[in-house]
């Protein structure tokens, strides 16, 4: 018998242990657990009080630049209500209407800006006046003006997409910016299709080029006829295609106007259809007049025999992009290039390259030269061809 009390005994003792064990963890288990919330509570505290910290520094930052701009405020204040009359801006319109001073992308520029602190930017002619800038701004050399022009648009609550180089044009270093491209191309997210949403006119315009040349044909009396020179070679890889430079003393003229030829490149395929047939490549001659007019000369390519003038462009292509090249002792006649017949198809056309400004143009010669398929493959450039754009109602007339 006391031999089973014993046994007893010693089990609820156990078990009174295992419970004392029990309630002790837990006790400790509890504490722990408090101090772990409470060394959490302290941290997020840290944190918060360094947030609050950095917000107020913010905040003296930006009372700061506001401070620095305040008088900025005050001239821009100043210069809109001497403006406010509208005297300054009619006489400056006036005197670039009388034609005594040539109207440049700049000038184009200046009056739309005009426009802007005399009127507003919801008037309709300061929005003309900044688009026509853009039509008018040589995109490779003028990144001031067409990031002027774009970024008053989106002010006046135009659909452009501003280029991300105007959107830090102020901070950048006019030499850095100078470097800065444009990033269109001929393929996807920079192809032709999206031309517009950087340069209006390339979505908008309706005498757009290049065309599909098709009849019919209203007859044109005009007679092309051209007087190009030999000189050095100067030759240019702008990352689009290859361009020829010429020095000044070629010419061409028609219907009694005179144009200097100022450079001359390719196009693979030619941008041109004949009855909707595209070349193997096209060479556009830009001219331009006196007045500022531009007129560009097509010259169709067509496979055949080794054409002579190529293999000379083609055995002096320029090593680096964007920095013209002129190999030593090497002499260029741009005629070279052109068939005998100078008959042609006229219709008024665009640049075929952004920022495809209006009011070109266009003579496409109808009897075609030769390339030789293996000079075709040599052309550094696979596609650099514009799309044929709508004809609107346009005519076209053959010589």
């Amino acid at each position: 018998m006391k031999k089973y009390l014993r046994i007893i005994l010693e089990v609820l003792l156990g078990l009174l242990f295992v419970v004392a064990s029990v309630l002790a963890y837990v006790n400790w288990s509890g504490k722990r657990h408090a101090v772990v919330e409470v060394s959490s509570v302290s941290q997020e505290m840290e944190e918060l009080d360094k947030d609050l910290k950095d917000a107020e520094e913010e905040v003296k930052h930006l009372k700061g630049e506001m401070d620095a701009l305040q008088p900025r405020v005050f001239q821009l204040d100043a210069v809109k209500a001497a403006l406010s009359g509208g005297q300054v801006l009619q006489d400056m319109e006036t005197l670039y209407k009388g034609g005594k001073i040539e109207m440049t992308a700049e000038r184009q520029a200046g009056i739309g800006a005009l426009r802007m602190l005399a009127i507003g930017a919801d008037d309709p002619n300061t929005v003309a006046a900044f688009n026509k800038a853009l039509e008018m701004a040589q995109w490779k050399n003028r990144l001031d003006t067409v990031c002027a022009a774009q970024n008053a648009l989106a002010a006046a609550g135009q659909k452009i997409e501003v280029l991300s180089e105007c959107r830090n044009i102020s901070t950048a270093k006019p030499k850095e910016a100078a470097k800065h491209d444009f990033h269109w191309g001929y393929e996807g997210k920079e192809g032709p299709e999206h031309w517009g949403s950087h340069f209006p006119v390339c979505g908008n315009g309706k005498k757009q080029s290049p065309l599909n040349i098709v009849a019919p044909f209203e007859k044109s009396k005009a007679k092309l006829t051209v007087n190009y020179k030999m000189g050095p070679l100067k030759m240019l890889n702008n990352g689009h295609t290859i361009q020829v430079n010429i020095p000044p003393g070629s010419t061409m003229s028609v219907n009694g106007t005179a144009y200097d030829l100022l450079q001359f490149h390719f196009h693979r395929p030619s941008e041109e259809q004949i009855n909707g047939d595209y070349s193997a490549m096209v060479a556009h001659f830009v001219h331009k007049s006196k007045e500022g007019q531009l007129a560009v000369i097509g010259v169709l390519l067509q496979y055949g025999k080794e054409n002579p003038a190529i293999k000379t462009l083609w055995a002096n292509l320029p090593p680096k992009e964007n920095e013209e090249y002129a190999p030593d002792k090497i002499a260029f006649d741009p005629a070279s290039l052109l068939p005998k017949d100078l008959g042609f198809y006229h219709y008024e056309g665009s640049l075929t390259t952004p920022p495809c400004t209006e009011g070109v143009d266009f003579y496409i010669l109808k009897t075609p030269s030769e390339v030789s398929k293996d000079q075709v493959g040599q052309f550094p450039y696979k596609m650099n061809a514009r799309p044929v754009q709508p004809l609107n109602g346009r005519k076209i007339s053959e010589s």
